[in-house]
């Protein structure tokens, strides 16, 4: 396996095909209304950093307001569909049909998330495809698949409830509010998989905190840990913080 994954390492044709199906599995991972999830966005993370840190003012610009935005999320989603994408390429060992079919589904989210996005941004002010590394992970153990997805779902909720509060676009906060519950859904079937009963915590409150409400992470919190695992760098320094 190559150390260094892009989505153009993958085929277009499989992956076109995931992006036009529909999904006719109707499990609980099926996409849903906004709900609390957009109340949560509006609440989260009153703090102001400033967007800066190491990588942060060098690379490719995401850009300012609801833009800058939509090209964070843009960027966060790039990597879990390549992740994903990569994952049902090569399923680690032992995985059971039934982990293989809830792998998919994810899949299929993730890529139609990361599309959404990049019709949604105008195309003059779209990031790039952005380049992932890949090369800490051990795709053939079902440990390091899962604890990755684990992580990359956990990192996701938290990166859209606490970018929520930024957004000015009425609409675009709604549909934030709609992809971060299904982002959710994602999250508790990964650690349900890892050990079942523990799909909101891993017994210490993680990610939730004492009012059982997952904790936002701003940009700032965000790209230092979406970097380890892509090579492109990112300039967060405009985005907006209040």
């Amino acid at each position: 396996m190559s150390n260094l994954l892009t989505d153009e390492n993958l085929s277009r044709k499989e992956e076109e095909s995931f992006t036009s199906a529909k999904l006719q599995r109707r499990s609980f991972l099926q996409f849903a209304g906004a709900g609390a999830a957009g109340i949560a966005l509006v609440a989260a993370g009153c703090k102001k950093d400033k967007n800066t840190g190491p990588g942060m003012n060098s690379g490719v610009d995401l850009g300012s307001g609801d833009v800058g935005i939509l090209n964070y999320a843009y960027a966060l989603e790039q990597l879990e569909a390549a992740f994903y994408l990569y994952v049902a390429a090569n399923p680690y060992s032992g995985i059971s049909d039934l982990e293989k079919m809830y792998l998919n589904d994810i899949r299929d989210h993730e890529v139609a998330h990361r599309e959404f996005f990049k019709n949604a941004i105008p195309a003059d002010k779209r990031i790039p495809n952005l380049e992932v590394n890949f090369s800490s992970i051990d795709f053939t153990k079902r440990d390091s698949v899962l604890g990755t997805a684990k992580a990359f779902e956990d990192l996701g909720v938290a990166a859209y409830n606490g970018a929520g509060f930024l957004i000015k676009s009425a609409d675009y906060l709604l549909l934030a509010g709609k992809i971060v519950s299904v982002e959710a859904r994602h999250a508790a079937l990964i650690r349900d998989l890892i050990s079942n009963g523990s799909f909101a915590s891993s017994g210490n409150g993680e990610p939730l905190d004492a009012n059982a409400i997952d904790k936002p992470l701003l940009p700032a919190q965000v790209l230092p840990i979406a970097g380890t695992y892509i090579k492109t760098k990112i300039n967060a320094s405009n985005l907006p913080t209040s």
